[in-house]
């Protein structure tokens, strides 16, 4: 996992803190934040998951090149 994955992790969990906060309270504002946060971080997270597969394929791609 790399950073990418992580902080988008923890800004999906924290915009769903922010969300749900803002049903319970009635708050539309922070709900809606809270939404956007979450959006943001699945987007993140699934950018650094990306990466992260790249850059095992072409670690794979290296070692089939090198045999």
């Amino acid at each position: 996992m790399n950073s990418d994955e992580r902080e988008g992790k923890v800004r999906n969990v924290k915009g769903r803190v922010k969300e749900a906060g803002g049903i319970i309270s009635g708050n539309p504002d922070l709900e809606q934040e809270g939404a956007d946060e979450r959006s943001e971080g699945a987007v993140q997270e699934g950018l650094g998951r990306a990466r992260r597969k790249v850059g095992e394929a072409l670690e794979d791609l290296g070692k089939d090149v090198k045999e």
